[in-house]
């Protein structure tokens, strides 16, 4: 389950790191700033796991 939880984190990172290229690639700010959004979303769940992992041994 972890590696499920590690995948889907990554998983939106990307897609956030990709719809902050694009607003950014357009001009859209407010495209750009959702994607930040999602990029540090997944960052925050990686980092969750992350730590669950280390309570786990």
């Amino acid at each position: 389950m972890a590696k499920d939880e590690k995948a889907r984190a990554k998983a939106q990172e990307l897609k956030g790191k990709a719809q902050k290229a694009a607003g950014s690639a357009v001009g859209n700010d407010r495209m750009a700033a959702k994607g930040r959004a999602k990029q540090a979303e997944g960052d925050a769940r990686q980092a969750k796991e992350k730590a669950k992992d280390v309570f786990r041994g």
